[in-house]
């Protein structure tokens, strides 16, 4: 059986403090209610740092920069794959506004814990809690 297979940008977006910005899902349709560090589908012919860009102002209202990718983690849920194109981002412009979700949090990596999050983010939680150098 093909299981459909989705292509996500992911923005880590990083404060001048170190402090990480999450977002939490609306409480309807698939993982409702958990957090998730914000991005969605990559569209057609979109690379996935247009993508995130794209995402972020319809999802946040902001402008980031797009930095650098992180990692690039795929994962099978039951019902698809998920392939994750993770990448550190900066605010360039705005404040984030939860607009396209339930709430937005700044929080440090060592907090990530005390949120549920997708399976497939686990990865990137255990990255940046490797002390990783994100500024």
């Amino acid at each position: 059986m093909n299981l459909p297979h989705k292509k996500i940008g992911v923005a880590v977006i990083v404060s001048e403090e170190g402090q990480i910005l999450i977002d939490r899902r609306l409480p309807t349709g698939l993982m409702a209610n958990l957090w998730e560090f914000p991005g969605g589908k990559i569209e057609q012919g979109e690379t996935p740092q247009d993508c995130i860009k794209r995402e972020i102002k319809e999802e946040l209202g902001i402008t980031i920069e797009v930095d650098r990718a992180l990692t690039e983690i795929t994962h099978n849920y039951s019902e698809f794959i998920v392939t994750l194109y993770v990448y550190v981002c900066r605010i360039i412009e705005g404040e984030p506004q939860p607009l396209e979700c339930s709430e937005v949090r700044w929080v440090t990596s060592s907090e990530l814990n005390n949120f549920e999050f997708p399976q497939a983010n686990q990865e990137i939680i255990d990255l940046l809690q490797k002390n990783l150098k994100l500024n």
